[in-house]
């Protein structure tokens, strides 16, 4: 868009994880849902002050062993012994996932608002990944934000994987959190382990 190359970009994220969930396993099975989400990215208008301010994003690779699938590709194809190994399902170590994850999601975005000459207290929506509702909280205490401003909707959706921000920023329309000229945190952390934090200008 910055480039004139495309005026509209549709950005869509869709998982289903049901089919990479073992149902015996009470550490990942009770979190994860099924889901789609999708925005509409366009420039906005000459002159007005809305849109990407800022973002952050980095990739630590050391936390491969604690959220994956070992199944899979060139290294594990899908045999029987596999199957029977259960190794084309997800495998989490759920107190390493939330130490990491608190930390550099609050992290990522401190970052980005110091970089802007801002505080927690500056944002007006704060829009995260739904892993874990503990982790969304403690997040966002780290980041001094006020309560009120935090999206949380996991507990309709479960933690839907690529699919969360985008349903999460329907949900803060609903609930009448986000709307025009707000300043709004999107912030993510994912297997791997990766994160992202983005700062924008609500435009609509």
């Amino acid at each position: 868009m910055v480039s004139g190359a495309h005026k509209k970009v549709l950005v869509i994220g869709a998982d289903t994880m049901s089919s990479i969930i073992d149902y015996t396993d009470r550490a990942t099975c009770v979190i994860f849902g099924d889901g789609a989400g999708a925005v509409l990215l366009e420039p906005a208008a000459h002159g007005e002050d809305a849109g990407l301010i800022d973002f952050e994003h980095y990739i630590d690779g050391s936390g491969g062993c604690s959220l994956y699938m070992p199944g899979g590709g060139s290294l594990n194809p899908s045999t029987q012994e596999t199957v029977e190994k259960k190794m084309h399902v997800v495998h989490q170590d759920g107190q390493a996932v939330f130490k990491y994850a608190v930390r550099n999601m609050a992290e990522a975005c401190d970052r980005v608002l110091t970089r802007n000459s801002l505080t927690g207290a500056d944002i007006d929506c704060f829009i995260p990944h739904q892993a874990n509702k503990r982790i969304i909280t403690a997040t966002g205490d780290r980041l001094g934000l006020r309560p009120d401003v935090t999206v949380i909707n996991i507990d309709r959706y479960g933690n839907t994987t690529a699919g969360t921000i985008p349903l999460a920023m329907q949900t803060a329309i609903e609930e009448g959190k986000l709307k025009k000229g707000m300043l709004v945190m999107l912030a993510s952390v994912g297997a791997g382990f990766t994160t992202g934090a983005t700062l924008l200008r609500w435009a609509y």
